[in-house]
């Protein structure tokens, strides 16, 4: 099954937007490998917008632009895939892509054929132009069909921003990942109102079909497309946005240009047990265990008898929180508690019972991983 676990990866957009060519995708694809990416899972290399001429061939197909991608995207495809990765591109469920580029509206079945003959492995479908008398559910179901139709399997990866409450019917579309809500930026606030407004719509995702909320910006610190310098994210809010996105199972696609991270971030995007929690074979969402208008206790059931208690402060000012496990399923009187250790530092708490203490500095994080016991 495509998407058994949520894809991971590297996009072009957040970072360099219409400045893409041939060579940094190749030289991205190589450092993927080299600075060890790869063997943690994340294998798709993907394409974003600005890749093709402004107008289609005579035969109706899209054609890269030969500035860019001199020698082509079969080419591009089999470097990245000898690299032992997978190959992805972008194009759109309206008329013009987002940057006025050709699109794939009444084009499905073409452009599905032409990115099979590319050998490529992940579509990521926008949204923009998309014409008035159209119909999204159906927009989507038909490059799905397309898709399928097309001899090789590829990941369909939609992105509608959430119009029309994609977690209501992607998946029944045969949809992999589903975009939810609109573009990330590089900064505090856009990560955590995107993840607030998905909050009880993760429930409805599950292998399969994941709820994608956008690339991540860890490690941009306020460079490129999507970056803001004047309020570009701390180590602290990197932590706490990269450690959202695996507890919700989410898509973990990077959009910093990771042939130049080092250092506190690279750590976090190659943390192990970060990723061994996004990749849970079950894949099921936290829940909210107190949910306060800028802070989160969150609860995930992992496989295996394992367990997931993380603490989130969004405010500016130090907390403390407090959680009565009897609110985690587990009372006292049952005499059973949780055997935690620290997720960051590997520290080993030890078996708890009945309630849990935190403190919390302003837009910071403390996530626990455990066992019942």
């Amino acid at each position: 099954m495509l998407a058994n676990r949520p894809p991971m990866g590297w996009n072009s957009w957040n970072t360099f937007g219409e400045n893409i060519d041939e060579k940094l995708i190749m030289e991205t694809a190589d450092i993927i490998v080299e600075k060890g990416y790869k063997e943690l899972g994340y294998e798709y290399v993907i394409i974003d917008d600005c890749w093709s001429l402004r107008q289609r061939d005579e035969n109706g197909r899209l054609v890269p632009d030969p500035k860019k991608f001199p020698h082509g995207m079969k080419y591009l495809a089999d470097y990245v895939h000898s690299k032992g990765l997978k190959f992805g591109m972008y194009s759109c469920a309206g008329i013009l892509t987002c940057a006025r580029y050709p699109s794939s509206y009444g084009h499905e079945y073409i452009d599905a054929q032409t990115f099979a003959e590319w050998e490529i492995d992940y579509l990521k479908y926008d949204f923009c132009n998309f014409p008035e008398s159209g119909n999204c559910k159906n927009a989507y179901l038909t490059m799905s069909m397309a898709l399928r139709s097309c001899g090789r399997d590829i990941l369909f990866a939609a992105c509608n921003w959430g119009v029309e409450e994609p977690w209501t019917w992607m998946r029944s579309r045969g949809i992999h990942t589903y975009r939810s809500t609109g573009d990330i930026f590089d900064n505090f606030a856009s990560f955590r109102d995107i993840v607030h407004s998905q909050e009880n719509n993760f429930s409805m995702s599950a292998p399969g079909c994941y709820n994608d909320i956008d690339m991540l910006t860890v490690g941009m610190y306020g460079k490129g497309n999507v970056g803001m310098e004047e309020n570009a994210c701390t180590d602290n809010e990197y932590l706490m946005q990269f450690s959202l996105w695996c507890l919700y199972s989410a898509p973990l696609i990077l959009g910093g240009d990771i042939r130049k991270i080092d250092g506190f971030c690279k750590d976090l995007l190659q943390n192990k047990e970060l990723i061994e929690i996004n990749q849970d074979p079950e894949a099921r969402p936290p829940f909210n265990v107190h949910n306060w208008s800028e802070k989160r206790i969150l609860f995930k059931i992992l496989s295996n008898n394992e367990y997931v208690l993380a603490f989130y402060n969004y405010d500016k000012e130090k907390v403390t929180l407090t959680v009565p496990f009897k609110d985690l399923g587990i009372p006292y009187e049952s005499g059973k508690g949780l055997d935690l250790h620290d997720v960051m530092t590997g520290e080993k708490i030890g078996i708890v019972r009945d309630f849990l203490v935190e403190d919390l500095e302003g837009h910071t994080c403390k996530i626990y991983r455990g066992k019942l016991v």
